[in-house]
């Protein structure tokens, strides 16, 4: 008995569950479609206004309806009351306090008053309506003469009649009548004055005009309903004949912005929505009149700079033999001559560099380089980077620290790429960490791999981390600078870490230094969620190998 009534406990407890999650499932969705569409919200924003003013209307009117009919209800029963009133005192005149039989009287008169116009109820009907008769007599003795349900009216307004003489009094009561309530207006006066005192009530039933009132009501509420579902529809008609233009700009827009340039908006009549439509395409056309120039400019300037650096390499061919020939027989030359040779190999060597760098651009740009990937543990790519900046590093004072994992680290790259994006970070690193250690660090997780370096010299400025992959671009034009940088290593970086589908991010603090960071795919055409390593960086990692 006792696992039955857990296993209902669980069941019951994994119900409310469900109910919950759906719940919740069905608020996130309405608060998503609530935030995205601006139709849902006018439509709702307006059925709600509407429904409080409607509700307001509605009571106004109810209530001064409901006061007019009681209103009207009261003025003519007391113009009857005080009719019959009269009729029962003829009836009643010449009763004595020494009237035995006044119980007989009182009966006579009532039967007076409702044999003017019986009703089928038994009662009568006049002016105001059916209404019943009461009569009532209270001797010295506190015994009561009555005819008619005298039990049917209250006690206290019993007293106030009693006590008002010549004075019509009113007072809605409630009483059951055949086990069902039935309300009742009941009007009050006094007969006669003198003794015996008769006291006449007429209770007037506000049958008709409860049901007057609940037809009000009713016409009331289903009027208020199909307004609000008119005021629905026109609200959401009209909210649809502004927000359709505008979604059909947006998808227009997105469309465009996915490189459709020849999208355009089609312009209906002459009205706001038109003349948005005729902007946007004015807009459009002039976007798309400078993109195409942009891009004929750009092709322009990679085919300048391809056709100059294929034009350059020969005159520096030659320039290059003359050079080593005259290096070669340096020793031969006086001492100023000499140096001089030196400079010019020198000088060579980094146009040489520079010429290498264009052409990789331009190739890079025209989209005719290949990824030639292979397996390859990227510790011995990083090994092979920090040997050939190693001189430069100790020439500064630099030391190198490196953080790599212990087991191998394959992934499919090309060797080559990767050791020039490496080469040119830590050699962009050492020429901007002022002596301090710059620190290599990788990490990997099943689906990519991440190196930083991270230097602690001068860092970046706000807004530099977006230039440094321009091209060109120096955070100090007059730095000395250690690698002679062209100021395209960079943006080479950044193209061949997107060429292997990842990417290359920059981060730094003035005075605090900079870190860049490499990710990429283990696998070719593979994705990765995020990066195995942070950015900004997280604490200085362990030493591994110090390179002085």
């Amino acid at each position: 008995m006792t696992a039955f009534l857990e296993r209902r406990a669980r069941a019951s407890v994994a119900a409310v569950a469900r109910l919950v999650a759906a719940a919740r499932r069905r608020s996130v969705t309405f608060g998503l479609l609530w935030r995205r569409s601006l139709q849902l919200r006018v439509v709702v924003s307006t059925l709600a206004l509407g429904s409080a003013v409607i509700f307001v209307l509605g009571m106004v009117l109810q209530s001064q309806i409901t006061l007019q009919l009681v209103a009207v209800k009261e003025s003519a029963a007391s113009q009857q009351t005080r009719n019959l009133a009269q009729t029962a005192e003829r009836e009643l005149a010449g009763l004595t306090p020494t009237t035995s039989d006044l119980g007989s009287k009182l009966q006579s008169a009532l039967n007076k008053l409702t044999s003017s116009a019986p009703d089928e109820s038994g009662g009568s009907t006049g002016s105001a309506g059916a209404f019943e008769p009461v009569l009532a007599s209270h001797a010295a003795d506190g015994t009561v003469a009555k005819a008619g349900t005298y039990e049917d009216v209250p006690e206290e307004m019993r007293r106030f009649v009693r006590n008002a003489q010549g004075q019509i009094i009113g007072q809605n009561h409630t009483v059951m009548r055949d086990g069902a309530p039935v309300t009742y207006l009941i009007m009050g006066t006094t007969v006669t004055s003198s003794p015996p005192s008769v006291q006449l009530y007429m209770l007037y039933p506000l049958d008709s005009e409860q049901s007057t009132v609940n037809v009000v009501q009713n016409t009331l509420i289903v009027g208020g309903l199909v307004l609000l579902a008119l005021l629905a529809g026109i609200t959401n008609l009209v909210t649809r004949q502004v927000v359709m233009p505008v979604r059909r700009a947006a998808r227009a827009a997105e469309r465009f912005a996915d490189g459709e340039l020849d999208e355009r908006m089609v312009v209906v009549g002459e009205d706001d929505v038109a003349r948005l439509a005729q902007s946007y395409n004015e807009m459009a056309e002039s976007i798309e009149r400078q993109i195409r120039q942009l891009e004929e400019f750009g092709q322009l300037q990679r085919r300048f700079t391809s056709d100059v650096s294929h034009e350059l390499r020969t005159p520096l061919t030659t320039v290059r033999m003359a050079a080593d020939v005259l290096h070669a027989s340096r020793k031969q030359f006086p001492a100023g001559l000499a140096r001089s040779t030196e400079l010019l190999v020198d000088e060579l060597d980094r146009f040489e560099t520079l010429l290498a760098d264009l052409l990789e651009i331009s190739r890079l740009d025209a989209g005719v380089e290949e990824l030639v990937a292979d397996e390859t543990d990227l510790r011995d790519i990083v090994r092979r980077a920090v040997d050939s900046v190693r001189v430069i590093a100790r020439n500064t004072g630099t030391e190198l620290v490196l953080d790599l994992p212990d087991e191998r680290v394959v992934a499919e790259v090309e060797p080559r790429r990767i050791e020039r994006i490496l080469r040119n970070l830590l050699g962009n690193a050492v020429d901007h960490a002022d002596g301090k250690p710059v620190e290599l660090r990788m990490a990997a997780d099943d689906d990519a791999v991440a190196v930083t370096v991270r230097d602690h010299g001068v860092g970046l400025r706000p807004g530099e981390a977006e230039l440094v992959f321009n091209r060109f671009w120096r955070a100090d034009a007059s730095r000395n600078r250690q690698t002679g940088g062209t100021g395209l290593g960079l943006a080479i970086s950044l193209e061949d870490a997107r060429l292997h589908g990842g990417g290359l991010d920059a981060w730094g603090e003035p005075g605090e230094g900079a870190c860049f960071r490499l990710t990429v795919p283990r696998r070719q055409g593979g994705e990765y969620a995020r990066s195995p390593l942070p950015l900004p960086p997280a604490e200085a990692p362990v030493v591994e190998e110090a390179l002085p």
